[in-house]
């Protein structure tokens, strides 16, 4: 149990160091290539699927890891054993490990926050609001008044992130070690999650847990003495409640093995739909409660969720779907959506590798792919416009499409695809230049900087990129980050009818901190007729299993495998992508 539930928490706190590291040789101007391995490293690390202290313990070579050299490999074991690194101490003799907070705010740079720190003594957050207040930042080089306010917003939100939710696959982290220990437990027969987890939100505020069990199990006991946690808010026979050290609160309730499947469906909510649907069955003289769907005092359905959908004249209802959005009429009507599944994914159209910001090789993502029964892959490295992940120009490219085709010679049952993550510049030009763009088989084209734009320029610049032949596939559309960056301002509306005009596809970015579409907008293009692509943009192997977390995402927004392109067969694929056509 132990290693069940530390080892993303010791994975993280490694690199989280290495991060820092990053951080403030970035601020330093440092070499960028120096900066670029401390931050492969630290993803790596924090995507890895087995405990690096483990593996320091057994002697086992870190520098076998992709990316990982002899050095870094000494610098994670001395993290490991000793919980700090020397390095990073000697870094902050000259560059305050404060600095590396500030890296937090979309609007910082390495850059900006040097001239912070020489031209005002800005060394934290603090720091940073007490001279924005005095209006000392404003007439700093590379600053303004407009900067200034947008500043103080980050700040203000930055400051309030204590009492943010969780991303899903944080909270997902917690969950999956804590259900197992629960079945592990003498006497406990059943155990679910419900609450925003189980309709599979972007981020989740706390879990519920149902369980039934035998007379005189420990669970109660055995769940409050759980490694990791911080505090006990509630102990008792029939509920229970703990706050993980995370931050994470979890509520857990004991219920009788009749009444489980009824507590999930009513513990599961949202509270909007639970509200309609028992204002549905008292116009009907019925009641829902945890304990099933009674008459009076006579319990006519619970045993199951689909009976207490039956109960009131409804079709079962996903849980995804359960927000109060229409799902109830839709049931009503008997026309509910048949929602994609994760067997329904036949490749993976946004994946990156070492030739940019990645961490495996294309072989080795290829293979990945292949093992988890895909068809096709698209190598999406970035451009070079984004300097920072190492962008591929139009030679290092060129060379890259050769050596998927060598790679495709070997394979007779996956295709490799030649693409790019095409940087949208502000002027809407693509970052590629024409004759390299035509011999793609597809393009996911994305904003990366320039967010603040004003919404009719972010929307003109959009719709100049989409003039584009080549533009095959918006990029995590919204520009948003969860907990970090607002999305970006713009006319989706608009943009999304010159999608449909230009037969371009959405992306779906399934990277938990990105879930770019979001639901509604999801739902919004599949209303349209405008065709979605669901990918990960991994960066490495693991992060291909983010697959689950975006097709979570698709069944919020309604979508069916019809409605996404990567459901298809390789053939049909490529005829309903547009530069492919």
């Amino acid at each position: 149990m132990q290693s069940l539930l530390d080892l993303r928490t010791k994975n993280r706190e490694v690199a989280a160091t290495l991060t820092k590291v990053a951080d403030l040789l970035d601020i330093g101007g440092a070499n960028p290539f120096r900066i670029r391995a401390y931050r492969n490293a630290s993803r790596l690390i924090a995507n890895l699927n087995r405990s690096v202290a483990e593996m320091v313990e057994h002697h086992e070579p870190l520098d076998e890891l992709p990316g990982i050299g002899r050095d870094l490999a000494g610098k994670i074991s001395e993290i490991v054993h000793t919980g700090d690194l020397t390095l990073l101490r000697e870094i902050e003799k000259k560059t305050p490990l404060s600095l590396s907070e500030l890296m937090k705010i979309p609007s910082l740079g390495p850059k900006k926050i040097q001239i912070l720190h020489q031209r005002l003594h800005v060394s934290d957050l603090n720091d940073l609001k007490h001279a924005l207040i005095s209006g000392k930042v404003r007439s700093l080089p590379r600053f303004g008044k407009k900067t200034e306010t947008r500043l103080l917003e980050e700040i203000a939100r930055l400051e309030d992130k204590k009492s943010e939710r969780m991303l899903l696959a944080q909270a997902e982290e917690a969950a999956e070690p804590i259900l197992e220990y629960l079945h592990s437990i003498d006497g406990v027969q059943k155990a679910a999650i419900g609450g925003s987890y189980r309709r599979r939100r972007d981020t989740v505020g706390d879990l519920d847990i149902v369980v039934t069990c035998t007379e005189g199990s420990s669970v109660m006991e055995d769940f409050v003495r759980m490694p990791n946690v911080e505090r006990i808010l509630a102990h008792g026979p029939k509920r229970s409640t703990i706050v993980l050290k995370s931050g994470l609160q979890i509520d857990i309730r004991v219920v009788s093995k009749s009444s489980f499947e009824s507590a999930l469906y009513y513990f599961t909510g949202s509270k909007s739909h639970n509200i309609a649907m028992r204002t549905m069955a008292q116009k009907m003289g019925l009641k829902i409660n945890e304990y099933g769907v009674f008459r009076k005092d006579k319990k006519i359905a619970g045993r199951t969720e689909e009976e207490i959908f039956k109960s009131v004249g409804l079709t079962y209802i996903e849980p995804e779907l359960r927000e109060n959005q229409g799902e109830i009429e839709a049931a009503k009507r008997g026309d509910l959506p048949r929602l994609i599944e994760l067997q329904d994914i036949r490749g993976d159209l946004h994946v990156h590798t070492r030739a940019s910001d990645g961490g495996n090789s294309i072989e080795e993502m290829a293979n990945a792919a292949r093992s988890r029964g895909y068809a096709y892959m698209a190598v999406t490295d970035h451009t070079k416009n984004l300097a920072v992940t190492h962008g591929l120009d139009a030679r290092r490219l060129l060379a890259q499409l050769h050596e998927i085709e060598k790679l495709n010679e070997r394979f007779n049952d996956f295709v490799v695809l030649k693409s790019a993550e095409v940087d949208i510049l502000e002027d809407g030009s693509l970052d590629l230049p024409e004759y390299v763009l035509k011999k793609l088989d597809l393009t996911v084209c994305s904003i990366h900087s320039k967010f603040n734009l004003t919404r009719q320029k972010q929307t003109d610049r959009l719709l100049r990129a989409m003039d584009s032949p080549y533009f095959t596939v918006w990029g995590h559309p919204s520009g948003r980050l969860l907990g970090e960056r607002a999305p970006m301002a713009f006319d989706f509306d608009r943009i999304l009818l010159a999608a449909r005009e230009r037969n371009i596809c959405l992306e779906l970015n399934a990277q938990p901190q990105r879930l770019d579409l979001n639901d509604i907008d999801s739902r919004k293009a599949k209303d349209l007729g405008v065709n979605i692509v669901i990918s990960t943009d991994a960066h490495d192997l693991r992060s291909l299993d983010y697959m689950k977390y975006g097709v979570g995402q698709a069944r919020r927004g309604w979508l069916e495998a019809r409605n996404v392109v990567n459901t298809r067969p390789f053939s049909e694929m490529k005829m309903l992508l547009r530069s492919m056509n």
